[in-house]
């Protein structure tokens, strides 16, 4: 009997001064993982770089201090796998974190709002009752917000050659959330052919985008074959509404780009594991450690599982609490990712080491 391959599985990746994503697995990861990532003001604070509008729409610029933040983790933290896609001297990865999180919504006219010290922001502009019943996906050909991505990926693709990263395409929640406000909560109440008609406009755009942002990215060498949605806001939803409204449409996209990864920040994913179970093709799943792990375990065999370890607990819990936790995750949920990510400035640099250090001690463990 012939079986079919699985998906490649994805893993935890955050760029330099980047709000996390995901990339494939390269398949022989340790049984604990720790991906670390900074926030924007953890570099802004130590190396001075500016993460405003320049930042965002100049990819020389943005060259020039992935650059310095890179030199700035090797001082601190040597050859730990940090940035991982990111060498000092020579970046490949020029594309992730253009336009944080923001760029669907950027895409329907939606301002984007920099700061120098933080990931830009969506404007609180709202569509309109009226706007959303009659919402069409934009055209991408006459759209000057994809039009300016574009040009950045052909002057990576000029420097570089190949044209490393990936856009930040958030969820269809998310994203709708960015359009509507809110009023996308009451839509779904009392209106649910309007929030229908949102969703799938933006899960319309999202696919069409990515499938442009990759063939661009195939023709300077780099093939991309997956899709990861951030389900931030899931916990602002029933999983009856879940069931009915998005599952469709993270089927969608699973559909469309035969792999796909679930973020759900670090909320407990217990009301949604047996939805999440139903999308084909699942390649990466996260949640909070207040989540059943050891059902997760067996819910999600065989994609990526990871755990988002949040900043307050990185800063704030001693060391033998975070041991702790760290074998209370590797004995009911790994092997499986530990993701620290929004480290923030004031966080000490042994700390980090720490983290990374306890992960290792308990992979070897596992391995003997």
């Amino acid at each position: 009997m012939t079986l079919e391959p699985q998906p490649v599985q994805l893993i935890s990746y955050i760029a330099l001064s980047a709000p996390a994503t995901r990339r494939p697995a390269v398949g022989n990861e340790p049984f604990l993982r720790p991906e670390i990532g900074f926030t924007p003001k953890w570099f802004h604070t130590h190396v001075e770089v500016n993460l405003g509008k320049r930042w965002h729409t100049d990819p020389a610029y943005r060259r020039d201090t992935v650059i310095t933040m890179a030199k700035e983790i090797r001082t601190r933290f040597g050859d730990q796998r940090i940035g991982a896609l990111q060498d000092p001297d020579h970046p490949q990865d020029l594309l992730t974190g253009t336009f944080g999180t923001s760029f669907v919504a950027g895409i329907y006219g939606i301002p984007c709002v920099y700061q120098c010290d933080n990931w830009p922001w969506s404007e609180h502009q709202y569509i309109s009752e009226e706007e959303a019943d009659n919402l069409e996906s934009p055209d991408l050909d006459n759209n000057s917000w994809f039009a300016e991505l574009m040009d950045q990926l052909d002057w990576i693709a000029g420097e570089n050659g190949r044209i490393e990263g990936y856009v930040n395409w958030q969820g269809v929640l998310n994203n709708a959330y960015r359009l509507r406000g809110q009023s996308l909560f009451i839509d779904m109440l009392t209106a649910p052919e309007r929030s229908r008609r949102i969703f799938d406009c933006v899960t319309c755009t999202m696919v069409e985008a990515a499938r442009r942002v990759y063939e661009r990215q195939r023709r300077s060498g780099v093939e991309r074959h997956l899709f990861t949605v951030s389900n931030c806001l899931v916990n602002m939803v029933s999983p009856d509404q879940y069931r009915e409204f998005l599952l469709p449409c993270d089927q969608w996209i699973a559909e469309s780009f035969g792999s796909i990864g679930v973020h759900n920040c670090a909320w407990n994913a217990n009301p949604y594991m047996n939805e999440y179970a139903k999308i084909a093709d699942l390649s990466y799943i996260d949640m909070g450690i207040e989540s059943d792990l050891s059902r997760a375990r067996e819910a999600f065999q065989t994609a990526r599982r990871a755990l988002m370890y949040t900043p307050i607990n990185v800063a704030e819990r001693s060391s033998e609490q975070i041991r702790s936790d760290f074998e209370k995750i590797a004995a009911e949920y790994g092997p499986c990712d530990i993701v620290f990510a929004d480290i923030e400035a004031g966080t000490p640099d042994e700390r980090v080491l720490e983290l990374i250090r306890f992960c290792d001690e308990i992979s070897q463990q596992v391995d003997q």
